[in-house]
Protein backbone atom coordinates (compact mmCIF):
# COMPACT_ATOMS: atom_id res chain seq x y z
CA UNK A 1 0.00 0.00 0.00
CA UNK A 2 2.88 2.06 1.15
CA UNK A 3 4.33 1.78 -2.90
CA UNK A 4 0.71 3.05 -4.33
CA UNK A 5 0.94 5.82 -2.47
CA UNK A 6 4.64 6.63 -3.42
CA UNK A 7 3.58 6.29 -6.81
CA UNK A 8 0.64 8.51 -6.70
CA UNK A 9 2.73 11.24 -5.06
CA UNK A 10 4.89 11.45 -7.82
CA UNK A 11 2.62 11.45 -10.20
CA UNK A 12 0.62 14.41 -8.61
CA UNK A 13 4.15 16.13 -8.22
CA UNK A 14 4.84 15.18 -11.75
CA UNK A 15 1.84 16.84 -13.27
CA UNK A 16 1.83 19.79 -10.73
CA UNK A 17 5.54 20.56 -12.25
CA UNK A 18 4.03 20.23 -16.03
CA UNK A 19 1.11 22.73 -15.22
CA UNK A 20 3.60 25.13 -13.39
CA UNK A 21 6.13 24.32 -16.08
CA UNK A 22 3.69 24.99 -19.41
CA UNK A 23 2.61 28.38 -18.05
CA UNK A 24 5.75 29.74 -17.65
CA UNK A 25 7.66 29.90 -20.94
CA UNK A 26 9.06 33.29 -21.61
CA UNK A 27 13.13 33.33 -21.54
CA UNK A 28 15.26 34.05 -18.84
CA UNK A 29 18.96 34.56 -17.91
CA UNK A 30 20.50 31.60 -16.68
CA UNK A 31 23.93 32.58 -15.13
CA UNK A 32 25.99 29.96 -14.47
CA UNK A 33 29.39 30.61 -13.00
CA UNK A 34 31.27 30.52 -16.59
CA UNK A 35 28.79 31.28 -18.76
CA UNK A 36 25.33 33.11 -19.10
CA UNK A 37 22.36 31.88 -21.48
CA UNK A 38 19.07 32.91 -22.02
CA UNK A 39 16.56 29.92 -21.88
CA UNK A 40 13.15 29.32 -21.63
CA UNK A 41 11.68 28.86 -18.09
CA UNK A 42 10.18 25.77 -19.23
CA UNK A 43 13.63 23.77 -19.63
CA UNK A 44 15.02 25.27 -16.61
CA UNK A 45 11.60 24.11 -14.17
CA UNK A 46 12.12 20.42 -16.04
CA UNK A 47 15.48 20.13 -16.31
CA UNK A 48 16.26 21.23 -12.50
CA UNK A 49 13.06 18.71 -11.42
CA UNK A 50 14.69 16.00 -13.55
CA UNK A 51 17.86 16.67 -11.89
CA UNK A 52 16.85 17.21 -8.35
CA UNK A 53 15.03 13.36 -9.10
CA UNK A 54 18.04 11.57 -10.47
CA UNK A 55 19.96 12.76 -7.26
CA UNK A 56 17.38 11.75 -4.92
CA UNK A 57 16.98 8.64 -6.58
CA UNK A 58 20.81 7.94 -6.23
CA UNK A 59 20.57 8.61 -2.64
CA UNK A 60 18.01 6.50 -2.25
CA UNK A 61 20.20 3.36 -4.29
CA UNK A 62 23.31 4.16 -2.10
CA UNK A 63 21.58 3.83 0.78
CA UNK A 64 19.80 0.69 0.09
CA UNK A 65 23.05 -0.82 -0.98
CA UNK A 66 24.17 -0.16 2.27
CA UNK A 67 21.38 -1.48 4.36
CA UNK A 68 21.22 -4.86 2.29
CA UNK A 69 25.53 -4.87 2.91
CA UNK A 70 24.24 -4.61 6.80
CA UNK A 71 21.71 -7.00 6.40
CA UNK A 72 24.14 -9.30 5.11
CA UNK A 73 26.66 -8.84 7.41
CA UNK A 74 23.75 -9.26 10.28
CA UNK A 75 22.79 -12.32 9.06
CA UNK A 76 26.42 -13.82 8.75
CA UNK A 77 26.39 -12.63 12.26
CA UNK A 78 23.52 -14.54 13.33
CA UNK A 79 24.07 -17.79 10.99
CA UNK A 80 27.89 -17.98 13.03
CA UNK A 81 26.15 -17.65 16.61
CA UNK A 82 23.28 -19.94 16.17
CA UNK A 83 25.77 -22.65 14.28
CA UNK A 84 28.98 -22.21 15.52
CA UNK A 85 32.31 -23.79 12.90
CA UNK A 86 32.51 -26.95 14.11
CA UNK A 87 36.17 -27.22 15.96
CA UNK A 88 39.19 -28.97 13.52
CA UNK A 89 38.54 -32.78 14.51
CA UNK A 90 42.23 -34.25 15.92
CA UNK A 91 44.66 -36.08 13.58
CA UNK A 92 43.83 -39.84 14.30
CA UNK A 93 46.61 -42.20 14.82
CA UNK A 94 47.97 -44.29 12.27
CA UNK A 95 46.95 -47.56 14.34
CA UNK A 96 43.33 -48.77 13.29
CA UNK A 97 40.94 -49.78 16.55
CA UNK A 98 38.91 -52.77 15.50
CA UNK A 99 35.24 -53.22 17.46
CA UNK A 100 36.69 -55.60 19.78
CA UNK A 101 39.04 -53.52 21.02
CA UNK A 102 42.41 -54.85 19.76
CA UNK A 103 44.56 -52.89 17.68
CA UNK A 104 45.61 -54.00 14.13
CA UNK A 105 49.12 -53.26 13.41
Amino acid sequence: MKMQWILISALVFALITAVFAVINVEPVQVNFLFAQTSTPLILVILTSTLLGGLIVGLFGMVRQYKLQRKVRQLEKQLQDALFPPAPPQPAHDKEQTEPSGSTVH
